[in-house]
């Protein structure tokens, strides 16, 4: 397996995963910077930590994800207009540089970014401290900010630690939130995570959450770790705004699951966008992608393809399409089949009459094992593979609840935006 197989559609017709061209759609809001803190007004405290440069926030184009996915680009990531500033604090970890002591957290009130899928440990920066903080105050500006850290035990050794942190301005027109939290029990189970919220004062909003876990799958008897993200953002001045969703999923054997579900509208235009990947660890691989989009006129178009392969035979196959808002179906459908002995089946027709089916002599390309896997996981992991639980005492042993899989999901408390 060695040159790719033309599943990008050979002559004489465009038959492959070919780019979707949605029109020019989602903006991301302008970073307005929100103020610090909590209602009440405490001591005047000034952060240890000297102002930041400020720095313009547009979002960055679409970045690709992995070395060959061959998926449309629905619509170009860019930010919500807004006659706010677009100047905004860099959002940096405060923690290395300010003391918590009398000091008030740095506000990180930027919003997520489109497309940008799983972050790492390292940027989030997450760092709890080994003594209970409960800390508010005021700026001089007026605006209010506090911290907070906390522990709760529970059964099994249960352990969760935290901290909530957040700031408000003088009027409550910008606000933002962030917790963090980690986990740990004595089956061994890890949890890392982090949730942030915000607005500014044009009324854009958005929520972020990250987590990672380690623990052991009940029928394998293998580790596991998943990692996981959601975004959003809202506009204030207009009918805009976009959704995603990340996980992915890894084991010792090369078990690996990747995919995401994204959302997104523009005043008159929505788009959707699910992709999947699947690797069994012996070969097998599976991917997909669906994405579509509309118009409130009643305009529709779309473009999905999925592929299928194990030890050099496979298959792929897609189909583009358009609908009119009188109803007018356009549709193109295009398969392969890989033989493994070097030649490839190619077939495919459209509503227009167009067709083909063709044998050629081609190699087969396509990807058995991730490029990012197991190994790339546990070594991105490090935060979470240090977390330590609660020490068991001798001759009490952790109760192993078979009755499923899934991550724990009680959360520490966090506070929504009002």
């Amino acid at each position: 397996m060695a040159a790719r197989s033309g599943g990008l559609a050979a002559a004489p017709f465009d038959l492959g995963f070919g780019r979707i061209r949605l029109p020019p759609l989602l903006w991301m809001p302008s970073c307005a910077r929100a103020g610090a803190g909590r209602g009440g007004v405490g001591r005047v405290v000034r952060c240890c930590c000297p102002a930041e440069k400020a720095e313009d926030c547009w979002l960055e184009p679409k970045k690709k994800v992995g070395t060959r996915r061959a998926r449309a680009e629905a619509l170009p990531s860019l930010p919500f207009p807004s006659t706010r500033s677009k100047r905004l604090s860099k959002q940096q970890d405060f923690s290395s540089r300010c003391s918590p002591k009398s000091s008030a957290p740095e506000s990180r009130d930027t919003p997520p970014k489109r497309d940008t899928g799983i972050a790492s440990e390292k940027e989030w920066g997450i760092n709890l401290l080994d003594e209970m903080v409960n800390e508010f105050g005021t700026n001089e500006d007026g605006s209010t900010w506090y911290r907070e850290d906390g522990e709760e035990l529970g059964d099994n050794g249960y352990r969760c630690r935290w901290a909530r942190m957040g700031g408000k301005s003088h009027d409550g027109s910008s606000e933002w939130k962030e917790t963090w939290w980690e986990k740990s029990d004595w089956t061994g189970y890890k949890e890392l995570g982090a949730e942030k919220s915000g607005k500014n004062a044009d009324g854009d909003s958005w929520w972020e959450t990250w987590k990672e876990v380690l623990y052991q799958d009940e029928w394998s008897n293998l580790a596991r770790i998943e990692r996981s993200a959601q975004k959003q953002a809202k506009s204030g001045t207009e009918n805009a705004g976009w959704y995603e969703k990340w996980l992915e999923k890894y084991d010792a054997k090369g078990w690996t699951e990747k995919g995401a579900h994204k959302y997104g509208r523009l005043n008159e235009q929505s788009w959707w966008e699910k992709w999947g990947e699947h690797y069994d660890g012996r070969g097998f691989v599976l991917k997909w992608t669906d994405k579509w989009a509309e118009t409130e006129l009643g305009t529709r178009w779309g473009d999905k393809w999925e592929e299928k392969f194990f030890a050099g035979i496979g298959s792929r196959q897609g189909e583009t399409w358009h609908v009119s808002p009188t109803g007018e179906r356009w549709s193109r459908t295009w398969g392969e089949e890989h033989l493994g002995n070097g030649k490839v089946h190619k077939y495919g027709k459209s509503t227009t009459g167009e067709s083909w089916d063709i044998v050629v002599d081609e190699e087969t390309y396509y990807e058995a094992e991730p490029h990012y896997g197991w190994a790339d996981v546990v070594g991105d992991s490090t935060q979470l593979l240090s977390i330590q639980p609660q020490e068991r005492p001798p001759g009490v042993y952790p109760n192993l609840d078979f009755g499923t899989s899934e991550p724990r999901k009680d959360d520490p408390p966090v506070e929504p935006l009002k």
